[in-house]
């Protein structure tokens, strides 16, 4: 019927970009060039907002910062508003993508926040000297060398990496400021890295609310609206399984991240 009678009133549509996973350059990772088609196409479907689906537990603060760049650039052109709905966890980069929308919805149980820098590795000093293994290094550059594992920890590499962390630490802190505005409680240390859970998170402003997409998405686009869940494709090499090594190496890496937050 309706393609005889195209003046009928067409259903809202609601693209739902799924952001779970890390955030990083690998395969298995959320990234900017990866997610470019994908954020592209929910803003060419006219539609009447755009979701983000966010489970994330961080990961580069360049491509956190890239992918909600792009994101916000398109929904200002747009003109299409942006909302946020976090599933088990939103934190530290996972909560600046999340900070690319208009508002942001938790679930009672989801953890937010981890709005920090960190940068950690291990030290073997002591063990190589058991085993009668010498370090050599040889550089161009007093600073090419900074925080080797294979040497002791020095107070000169920990203040040079302080001071890389300092200005991505700012960074993220204007993000959230200048997304979350006024919403923020004045009087709450929020950019200690701190967490918070569900209602914690709502109470301090860091979200909005506690509501799933779906219930939400129609309370605000009426019963009828068109959810449509888009979701980066997989490759021909993961589809067939080939990539073995490097997803087992990757997977590992992920695992740290997620086990932070209990998950």
């Amino acid at each position: 019927m309706r393609l005889f009678i195209p003046f009928l009133p067409r259903p809202s549509i609601v693209p739902v970009i799924r952001l779970g996973g890390t955030i990083g350059i690998g395969a298995r990772s959320l990234n900017d060039e990866a997610l470019a088609p994908l954020i592209e196409k929910a803003f060419r479907m006219k539609p009447a907002a755009v979701a983000l689906q966010v489970n994330s537990p961080g990961g580069s603060a360049v491509q956190s910062s890239l992918i909600a760049a792009r994101i916000r650039r398109l929904a200002d052109e747009k003109k299409v508003p942006v909302h946020a709905f976090v599933e088990d966890v939103a934190a530290s980069g996972g909560y600046w993508l999340a900070c690319a929308a208009d508002d942001i919805w938790v679930d009672e149980s989801s953890i937010v926040g981890s709005i920090g820098v960190i940068f950690a590795s291990f030290g073997f000093p002591e063990l190589m000297a058991r085993q009668g293994v010498e370090r050599r290094v040889v550089t161009a550059g007093k600073h090419k060398v900074l925080a080797d594992p294979f040497l002791p920890q020095k107070a000169e590499d920990v203040e040079r990496l302080k001071a890389l962390q300092a200005p991505i630490h700012q960074a993220f802190i204007d993000h959230v400021k200048r997304s979350r505005g006024q919403r923020l409680n004045p009087t709450a240390d929020l950019f200690n890295a701190d967490i918070w859970v569900g209602r914690q998170s709502v109470d301090l402003g860091l979200t909005d609310g506690v509501a799933h997409a779906v219930p939400k998405l129609k309370a605000l686009y009426g019963d009828k609206v068109k959810v449509v869940p888009l979701g980066r494709r997989r490759s021909l090499f993961q589809r067939l399984g080939l990539s073995l090594v490097a997803e087992t190496l990757g997977a590992a890496e992920d695992r740290a991240l997620w086990a932070r937050y209990g998950l």
